[in-house]
């Protein structure tokens, strides 16, 4: 079985998922799927609920979907062990017979949320891991920041890949004015690369620069990524930083960065090659991203 591992996000919790090339589909976590639809995090307790849910579900004779598996999914504590998994039929069938005012909205979610923009761009992101493309990007540079965000949003945005010409806001925070983002960003692609600490503050400015309409955040992380593996072998678990964590700093680095500085550090590993890093990162990156 080749090792794709996913992670999704409903209402800020996970759902795990693995890809089992036997039978070439994703297997989700029974567990998460009942954690999530009960509002629960303890194990044992999602542990217990599914026990007594499978022995009724049998005893009513009631499939799900083509029913359940065992596979390896890395838990908390970064072991990897043999978890309950159901296929995307079981897990609709999973939340029909769940009694609970989730149901429906966890269903919705489940079905559409590939659908959307982010769910498409997202698999280009999974993509690009497997793609010899990533090869050619040039790392630091504004083409290579363009290169990126052109895979990932090309075919989704009539702007994929082009530096905007609209000056934007977000919170009521302005980016870079427009008329001379030109000049900003030629400036920060001459940003030294040689220090870590170097590279996140070009990784910040870039993002106080926001050069793309849509899309900055998870096309910078993935130049930010690139930047650390040539220049010093290492990439972002980003696994590893909390959502509001991670975007308080960025609020605040636009004066200063020094909170960003910590929590990268603290995630920095040498799996620059490991596919579940990547996998993970492209499905936090894409989290932060989620409004509330």
């Amino acid at each position: 079985m080749t090792e794709k591992i996913s992670i999704r996000f409903f209402d800020d919790r996970e759902v795990r998922a693995v890809w089992n090339d036997a039978d070439s589909r994703w297997w989700f976590s029974v567990l998460d799927i009942v954690g999530v639809l009960n509002n629960q995090d303890k194990y044992t307790k999602n542990r217990n609920y599914w026990k007594y849910l499978k022995a009724k579900l049998k005893k009513d004779g009631i499939q799900l979907g083509s029913g359940t598996n065992q596979l390896k999914l890395t838990a908390r504590d970064g072991k990897k062990r043999l978890s309950d998994v159901v296929d995307s039929d079981g897990v609709i069938a999973l939340a029909k017979n769940l009694p609970n005012t989730n149901a429906n909205r966890f269903i919705e979610w489940f079905i559409y949320s590939e659908q959307t923009i982010d769910g498409k761009s997202k698999s280009k992101a999974y993509a690009l891991f497997e793609s010899s493309f990533i090869n050619s990007i040039e790392v630091g540079t504004i083409k290579g920041l363009q290169q990126i965000h052109s895979y990932l949003f090309g075919g989704l945005y009539d702007f994929a890949g082009f530096i905007r010409s609209k000056n934007i806001s977000k919170g009521g925070f302005k980016f870079a004015n427009a008329e001379f983002l030109a000049q900003t960003l030629a400036d920060i692609e001459r940003m030294p690369e040689d220090s870590i600490d170097h590279i996140i503050d070009k990784y910040t400015e870039i993002n106080i620069a926001h050069p793309f309409m849509e899309g900055n955040g998870r096309t910078a992380r993935i130049w930010l990524d690139l930047m650390l593996k040539k220049n010093h072998a290492r990439c972002v678990d980003w696994s590893k930083i909390n959502k509001n964590d991670y975007l308080d700093a960025m609020r605040l680095s636009v004066a200063d960065n020094t909170r960003l500085k910590s929590l990268i550090h603290n995630a920095l590993t040498d799996k620059t090659t490991d596919r579940e890093t990547f996998m993970k990162g492209i499905d936090y990156s894409y989290y932060y991203e989620e409004t509330e």
